[in-house]
């Protein structure tokens, strides 16, 4: 609020416009205008600024309203970028770029209050697919810095690194491969990239340890399977066949972090370091599943990929072994099973020059961002290598005895299937976006068990009574199931709201509530309404958040406008 001032200077009156802030968390008072020295004139000139700053204001929220809307107009798009993206969660409280206020930190990213439920939903329902629901694996958890003697026997701290390279053409940094030097243009600009500036470049983040001690922190989540891998073995009483999973942070230097949450310096894996005799075949089926299929020869020969069976894929010998085959086929239905459209994904076997040296065979599952195909999951066949680098190193013996043949071996590692928590998140949040016209809104799509919030409890007026009964469904709900209480606004904005954030299910107490102790529930996709009794919610609501019940057949279909 501007205010005007007199002074007394040298038995001389001045009049000065002033204004009061708060900065720090002080008022402190600022001049604005000096407006001279006799009062009348004074009072004129100091309702011209106020005028001309209150206009200012108008203007600068009219264009941040413009500025808004198209905004919003951008995301209104099933099409949208990763920037595109980037904004929605933003806006939505789903991921935030670190340290914003200080201009940001690039290749870090904090999670909001919905991104955060939505990442560790994510991750459990990783967990119970690949360890709570099966015998033959267990998990860990390892630390994030370890003895460094651990990285020289798996070959990071010599070999992993990028090449770092200046385009000659648009000056941007980026990195590749060493197997792409002299074979890839810049992906910005098309133009070449200058070798005399090409120079290796350290992936690992190196600190200190105590005074004088030094380690790093983790490049990838799978050393600490191979380091604590006997232990796990007879302390779970694992027989192989037999994997170890884990969920953790793992840090890379990366040289141009970019797209978001899809290359960063900080990030979580979800990976399985599956250990068999590899004379034994896989016991499992490989079932029906189609899927677009990429192999090393059409690549090498400019061909297509081609969908089919990952059963048929085996047989012709396409994927070698059929542990790979029937671990592709797992990870692919643990996306398809939890939203996500299949007619996205395919497999791309790497070329020869771009394995892993200790790879025997490695396979990616690849997901068509918006920015193109790009890897998921590398699903590489190690063999012996890590449990015998380690051996080597450290010399203990790792091997373990074989019941079947009656012997010890050195397990080989067929395959590992490992991603990235960011990434899958990505996918997901793609796949479930969409805008639709009828109800003039975002919707995002989520598998109700990924959902942030799984419900969302309105009273549809604010009266007491419906407010009464509304807490108390709240409060019973939130036992078991993160839910949320709303009764701000206009029940269809309130709808919009959830239907933004992925929330599956309204609940509403209306009228019927207070007369039958019935509610109503909506459905976020179809924007359809059945009503229940309040007496058996709980259970009709468990069976609609596992699939186990269609929503029309839940209760009685009401007849509403959509909204």
């Amino acid at each position: 609020m501007a205010f005007i001032v007199k002074k007394n200077i040298n038995g001389n009156e001045y009049y000065y416009l002033n204004e009061n802030k708060r900065i720090d968390g002080k008022v402190k008072t600022k001049t604005i205008a000096y407006l001279g020295k006799i009062k009348k004139e004074a009072e004129k000139k100091a309702r011209e600024i106020i005028k001309k700053m209150t206009n200012d204001k108008k203007e600068m929220n009219k264009k941040k309203k413009v500025e808004d809307n198209f905004g919003m107009r951008k995301l209104m798009n099933k099409n949208i970028s990763i920037n595109d993206m980037a904004i929605f969660c933003k806006r939505k409280g789903f991921v935030y770029p670190s340290a914003e206020i200080y201009g940001g930190f690039a290749g870090f990213f904090d999670y909001g209050p919905f991104g955060v439920e939505l990442k560790n939903n994510l991750k459990k329902n990783w967990w119970d697919f690949h360890v709570r629901q099966r015998e033959d694996i267990v998990g860990i958890d390892g630390s994030i810095m370890t003895n460094p003697e651990v990285w020289k026997a798996s070959g990071h701290e010599e070999s992993f690194s990028d090449l770092f390279v200046v385009c000659k053409k648009c000056k941007k940094v980026n990195k590749i491969d060493k197997s792409e030097l002299g074979k890839v243009k810049c992906e910005f600009c098309g133009g070449d990239y200058d070798e005399n500036k090409t120079k290796e470049f350290k992936l690992m983040f190196k600190t200190t340890v105590g005074e004088d001690n030094y380690t790093y922190l983790r490049p990838e989540t799978a050393q600490l399977i191979f380091i604590n891998f006997k232990f796990v073995q007879e302390n779970a009483r694992m027989k192989l066949p037999f994997g170890i999973a884990q969920v953790g942070k793992s840090f890379r230097n990366e040289i141009a972090p970019r797209d978001f949450l899809f290359r960063l310096r900080e990030f979580e894996q979800m990976e399985i370091e599956y250990f068999v005799n590899p004379k034994e075949k896989c016991p499992y089926k490989i079932g029906n599943s189609k899927i677009l299929v990429y192999s090393e020869n059409m690549q090498n020969k400019k061909k297509e990929p081609e969908k089919m069976k990952f059963k048929d894929a085996l047989k012709n010998g396409i994927i070698k072994t059929d542990w790979h085959a029937y671990w592709l086929e797992q990870e692919f239905l643990w996306f398809v099973n939890l939203g996500a459209n299949s007619e996205k994904f395919r497999i791309r076997q790497h070329v020869s020059d771009e394995k892993s040296h200790y790879a025997v065979d490695t396979w990616d599952l690849e997901y068509k961002f918006p920015f193109g195909w790009k890897e998921l999951q590398g699903m590489a066949n190690r063999g012996d290598f890590d449990l015998k680098q380690h051996m080597k190193y450290s010399k203990k013996d790792l091997s373990i005895f074989d019941e079947k043949i009656k012997k010890k071996i050195v397990p080989h590692v067929v395959c590992e299937p490992s991603q990235g928590v960011e990434r899958a998140l990505l996918v997901f949040l793609f796949d479930a976006y969409t805008y639709n016209k009828k109800r003039d809104n975002i919707i995002l799509n989520l598998h109700p068990k990924l959902a942030p919030i799984k419900a969302a409890i309105f009273p549809i007026v604010k009266r007491k009574g419906f407010e009464k009964i509304s807490e108390s469904i709240f409060n019973d709900l939130k036992k078991d199931w993160n839910v949320v209480y709303d009764k701000s606004g206009s029940i269809g904005r309130r709808y919009a709201r959830n239907d933004e954030i992925g929330t599956p299910y309204c609940i509403t107490v209306d009228d019927d509530s207070l007369k039958n102790e019935t509610i109503t529930i909506r459905d976020r996709n179809t924007a359809k309404q059945i009503r229940i009794k309040i007496s058996q919610l709980k259970e009709i609501f468990k069976r609609l958040i596992n699939n186990e019940i269609e929503f029309e057949k839940a209760g009685k279909l009401i007849v509403t406008r959509i909204k």
